[in-house]
C-alpha cells in the first residue's frame, strides 16, 4: 500500500517532519511518500493561503495517479482543495483535520482544539461545523504562535502549545487534545505526556484511517458531486489541465 501524503505549503523542513510522523506509525508494508508543491505559499496561515495552495495540492494528486497513489493525506488542518482532490482519484483522499476530528470523537465525548494563531482558529471552527463535530468540540484554542515557529524556534513553541495545553484540560471539560496543525506532528507524546490527556494529531490519525480504508477496498465515489471533473479548456497558466481526462 502507498499512502502519499502532500504538505500544503513549500517548507521542505516541515514536510520531513510530516513524513517522519506518518512513517512511525504506518503498518508494515505501507510505503509513504512525502512532497509538497513546487509553488505556493511557505506556511499556511489564512483564507488566501490556502486558495494559493490548493492548485498545488491537486497538481501532486495528479501526480499520484501517475505514480498509481493507493490512498492521499492533505496534511494541512485546514484541509484545502480537499473535496477538489477527491474530485482528480478514485482512491480514498483524507484531511488531517477531518481525520483528527473523527478519532478524538471515538475516544472522549468532548475535546478542545490547539492550533497556532487565532485567525486559524476561526477556519478550524468553519471546519467542525463542516464536518458536523460542533458538538464534540468545547473550544478552539490559540499558542498564538505563527506556524514556522514549529521549525524555527521549536522549543519556545512546545512551551506554549503546553500551556495552552494544560488551560483546555483545566477549563474546558474535555477528555482529549486536538493538535490545529501538520507541523505538530512530531509532539504529540511530549504534550500528552505534560498535560495527562489523549492528544490527536492529524497527521497520524490519517495514517490509520487511510489504511483502514484501502484494507476495507473503499474509494472515493465516483457518483454525484465527487465524480470526476468534466474536460473542458483553460487558459493561461492553467492551460495545461484543459481537456483533464482522468482514467476512469
Amino acid at each position: 500500500m502507498q499512502i502519499r501524503v502532500i504538505n500544503p505549503n513549500t517548507t521542505r523542513g516541515m514536510t520531513d517532519t510530516i513524513a517522519t510522523a506518518a512513517q512511525g506509525i504506518a503498518a508494515p508494508g505501507t510505503v509513504i511518500s512525502a512532497t509538497q508543491p513546487a509553488h505556493g505559499p511557505v506556511s499556511i496561515e489564512s483564507h488566501f493561503d490556502e486558495a494559493i495552495s490548493t492548485v498545488g495540492v491537486l497538481e501532486e494528486i495528479m501526480a499520484g495517479e501517475r505514480d498509481r497513489v493507493d490512498a492521499y493525506i492533505i496534511a494541512c488542518f485546514g484541509d484545502p482543495g480537499l473535496l477538489a482532490a477527491r474530485e482528480l482519484t478514485r482512491a480514498p483522499v483524507v484531511g488531517i483535520a477531518e481525520a483528527a476530528f473523527h478519532m478524538a470523537a471515538l475516544i472522549s465525548t468532548r475535546f478542545s482544539v490547539v492550533t497556532t494563531l487565532s485567525r486559524t482558529g476561526i477556519i478550524a471552527e468553519h471546519l467542525l461545523d463542516q464536518y458536523g463535530f460542533r458538538h464534540h468540540c468545547r473550544r478552539v484554542r490559540a499558542a498564538e504562535i505563527p506556524v514556522l515557529d514549529l521549525e524555527d524556534d521549536g522549543n519556545a513553541a512546545l512551551t506554549r502549545i503546553i500551556d495552552e495545553g494544560r488551560r483546555a484540560r483545566d477549563e474546558d471539560g474535555i477528555g482529549a487534545i486536538v493538535l490545529g496543525c501538520g507541523g505538530m506532528a512530531d509532539l504529540t507524546d511530549e504534550i500528552s505526556e505534560a498535560v495527562g490527556l489523549p492528544v490527536v494529531e492529524g497527521v497520524t490519525a490519517a495514517v490509520k484511517l487511510s489504511e483502514a480504508l484501502v484494507g476495507l477496498g473503499l474509494g472515493t465515489s465516483k457518483v454525484g458531486d465527487l465524480a470526476f471533473p468534466r474536460p473542458k479548456t483553460f487558459t493561461g497558466r492553467f492551460a495545461h489541465l484543459s481537456e483533464l481526462a482522468p482514467d476512469g
